[in-house]
């Protein structure tokens, strides 16, 4: 089976690409370091041709709302557009956990309006909406921080390691199209100033958190489960403790 992974040279893009090539599968790594620009759409149809699965692992090179959303925007335009031209049977896009409910965060908005191209395109499609990853929470913590303080509100988060990511996409996109979300997560919950703090004593951090449940989220006011998934996501093995000692090893 032939697999596009768009952004397939980023964190969980290269994760994917490995995975389903020791299944046996051909996984075509598609990005701009491999001549495929979705914005502009140079090399897409190219890249697209005879694919039976398209997976968008891709992320906005920057988190401001109005930037990301005319890269979600015009990147899933151009995709799906190719996607049918070239008759692909299953289209496959990873977003995040909470989007629809943290509408504050233009970085959010512009995911929702991703998932809304992609559910109203027409083609056969699988959503998958992931918690937050383990190596993303050190730029969680940075954005919060002013000075040498922490300002992290103190609600539920369930975060997951990103080969856990990887493993889970993988598992939808040689799957059935569902035409709907798939949520998946970590086997743990936590409090996120209680992660923070853990992960800062873990790298030696100075740093100290404050719990402050004004705090925003990439400018979005957080619910106490605006970051967690429904009953009955799909949960990944890698807890946070087994996470940190292979990243020290």
């Amino acid at each position: 089976m032939k697999i596009v992974v768009i952004g397939g040279s980023g964190l969980i893009g290269s994760k994917l690409v490995k995975l389903l090539d020791a299944q046996g599968h051909e996984a075509v790594p598609a990005s701009p370091k491999t001549g495929v620009n979705t914005l502009t759409g140079d090399g897409v149809a190219e890249a697209l041709a005879g694919a039976d699965v398209v997976v968008d692992v891709s992320n906005s090179p920057s988190l401001e709302g109005d930037a990301a959303l005319e890269f979600f925007e015009t990147s899933t335009r151009n995709l799906l557009a190719a996607a049918a031209d070239a008759g692909v049977g299953h289209y496959v896009a990873l977003s995040v956990v909470g989007s629809e409910r943290l509408a504050d965060s233009g970085y959010m908005r512009a995911k929702v309006a991703q998932e809304n191209l992609v559910t109203a395109s027409g083609l056969p499609y699988s959503v998958v909406h992931a918690t937050q990853f383990f190596e993303f929470v050190p730029g969680i913590i940075d954005a919060a921080t002013d000075g040498d303080t922490v300002h992290l509100a103190p609600v539920l988060i369930q975060p997951m390691a990103a080969d856990d990511v990887a493993a889970a996409v993988a598992e939808v996109v040689l799957g059935a199209p569902v035409n709907a979300v798939v949520e998946v997560a970590g086997p743990e919950q936590f409090r996120l100033d209680e992660l923070g703090r853990n992960l800062l004593a873990d790298q030696q951090d100075p740093r100290s958190v404050v719990a402050d449940s004004d705090a925003r989220y990439f400018g979005a006011t957080l619910a106490e489960r605006s970051l967690v998934p429904a009953d009955g996501a799909r949960t990944a093995d890698t807890r946070l403790d087994e996470w940190q000692m292979a990243t020290h090893r």
